[in-house]
């Protein structure tokens, strides 16, 4: 959108903010002195997500999910000049730059940053590529780093709830290592996403202590030993130091200066300050106003991230981890998350919206979600008579298991899209409500839920997750949270604020109690939520395995095809 500016107003400091999501990346021009944000642009990856195959027709196992880094560099090609042109601003008025990235998406690399896949002769081997949050296919080496984990007692391991992700990096490098040795050998850094593209802008390769802390299991400034390493296996033991360590970056702080090139792709003036990477979810909290301990920022789109900063250190069954100044400086700064919320939606309107319903919406003029959202609108709490878990991509909290898969139970010939629909939505609901519940049961309050992301838009979902949690929902002020505390600690790193929670001060933006609960509706939905649970346990805790033995079959039925 152009936006008309006064002439005082254009010739004031700016930053631009490059949130880098899923399915595409998003730029942001913003006002210093005020977080106005007066200009905005998204570009789509040309190649999206790379789930089926690779682009010469390769193709991938299940739970794969990967990225091609050239489609992230376009976004500094198209979308930055994009918004600041539809921003008014002129480019001499920017003074920095940052970034953020979902995480952890990791790339193997050479020593110039280069990407393994642009090598002609490794673009068709799978690992050669950049690793998405969301691929799962590590879930047997992150077992195994687990429970020998466990067994050497490892002091970390607490930090991260007792168990790491899949998603992760070690995980990931480890497959890399046992499934093709080669593209292994071939890795001279093994680089978080978050890292690479701020390496691109700037020339320098610094790891942001956030991906570091809870990615890379860094922790009081050390990582996994060499020891546990070779353990997991002999050729791993060089890991970190040959591939991984980097000098660490804090959050808030010059990387390093915009060079030429990466000044000809943005129109942005070379020489401007380029801000240490940072990670979605992490970077919204300032943006917002979460600068106090207890207020959970919960960051709704594909997936569901729960940020949160407290003056105690405690260990929460499943948490993605903690890391001292993680979040904000003199804090600890706690991860949790669901893997799949907007995801799970979109997943539903794909295979379960008939014709007849998409003729419906569209002689009202409504998109799918949002006549779906209309229709179980009118219900009341528990009219649907159905109950599902969230787990069509896996639990990252608290079960951490990417092997678990999604549950609806109560079908019957009755049962309508809009029913199941809302059984969905509320699911995600009693998801976040299992998180809140791990973190206070281990002694860490949370005392706001502030909701940020696209997702904030469905009225009908924000109402449900105020009356399941039983909380007052604040809403972010903003529609590109990453992107504006992205710019946000650009400012800082410029030194045009002093610290971020004075940034945040300036230019977050929050409504607070945007949504109450309804009492009525939260006992209702304290039924249900019993049964989410006894569902969740009896799946989630080993009492039923069959989602890891039917996984198991559909791995095996894959490879013989």
């Amino acid at each position: 959108m152009n936006t008309q500016h006064d002439d005082r107003a254009s010739l004031e400091p700016c930053v631009v903010g490059v949130d880098f999501g899923t399915l595409s990346g998003r730029a942001v021009v913003v006002r210093v002195r005020d977080g106005a944000e007066l200009g905005t642009a998204e570009h789509a990856y040309a190649h999206a997500v790379l789930d089926r195959a690779l682009p010469d027709g390769t193709g991938l196992p299940p739970d794969w999910a990967l990225q091609v880094p050239s489609d992230y560099i376009d976004v500094l090609r198209h979308a930055v000049p994009e918004a600041l042109s539809r921003s008014g601003v002129r480019p001499e008025q920017v003074i920095g730059v940052g970034t953020d990235f979902t995480a952890c998406t990791v790339l193997p690399v050479l020593a110039d940053g280069t990407p393994l896949c642009e090598l002609p002769e490794l673009a068709g081997r799978p690992h050669a590529y950049a690793k998405l949050w969301r691929h799962h296919a590590a879930q047997s080496h992150a077992d195994r780093i687990n429970a020998l984990a466990a067994e050497h007692k490892e002091a970390w391991l607490e930090r991260y709830g007792g168990r790491i992700s899949s998603e992760w990096e070690f995980a990931k490098a480890l497959q890399m290592l046992e499934e093709d040795p080669e593209v292994y050998r071939r890795t001279e850094r093994w680089v978080e996403a978050a890292d690479w593209i701020v390496w691109q802008l700037c020339g320098t390769y610094v790891r942001n202590a956030c991906t570091a802390g809870y990615k890379g299991q860094y922790q009081d400034g050390a990582y996994p030993s060499t020891d546990y390493l070779t353990a997991l296996n002999p050729d791993f033991a060089d890991f970190v130091t040959a591939k991984l360590d980097q000098p660490i970056g804090e959050l808030g702080t010059p990387a390093g200066t915009l060079t030429a090139e990466a000044a000809a792709w943005t129109g942005l003036p070379e020489g401007i300050t380029v801000c240490v990477g940072n990670v979605d979810a992490h970077v919204t909290a300032p943006a917002a106003g979460a600068v106090e301990p207890g207020q959970m920022v919960a960051i709704m789109g594909t997936s569901t991230c729960h940020v949160m900063s407290s003056d105690r250190q405690a260990s929460v069954p499943g948490m993605c981890g903690v890391v001292d100044g993680g979040i904000l400086p003199g804090l600890w700064g706690y991860e949790a998350g669901q893997s799949g919320v907007g995801d799970i939606f979109g997943w539903f309107v794909r295979t379960g919206f008939p014709a007849s319903y998409a003729e419906d919406a569209a002689a009202l003029g409504r998109d799918p979600h949002e006549h779906l959202t209309a229709l179980a609108a009118e219900q009341r709490v528990g009219e649907h008579g159905l109950i599902a878990l969230d787990w069509q991509s896996g639990n990252r909290s608290v079960l951490v298991d990417h092997d678990l898969s999604g549950v609806l139970v109560g079908l019957t010939l009755s049962t309508r899209p809009e029913d199941v629909y809302r059984a969905l939505l509320e699911a995600t609901a009693f998801g976040t409500r299992t998180i809140i519940e791990a973190f206070e049961t281990a002694g860490v309050p949370v005392e706001e839920l502030v909701i940020a992301g696209g997702l904030t838009k469905n009225a009908l979902l924000m109402q449900i997750y105020a009356d399941v949690t039983r909380r007052p929902l604040s809403l972010i002020g903003s529609a590109q949270g990453p992107a504006l505390g992205a710019a946000m600690h650009a400012a800082v790193a410029a030194g045009a604020h002093p610290d971020i929670r004075a940034a945040a001060h300036a230019m977050g933006k929050v409504h607070r109690g945007a949504y109450l609960p309804d009492p009525e509706r939260a006992a209702a939905y304290d039924r249900l939520y019993a049964e989410y649970r006894l569902l969740h346990d009896y799946f989630g805790r080993g009492v039923n395995k069959v989602m890891h033995r039917l996984r198991h079959l559909r791995a095996e039925a894959s490879a013989a095809s």
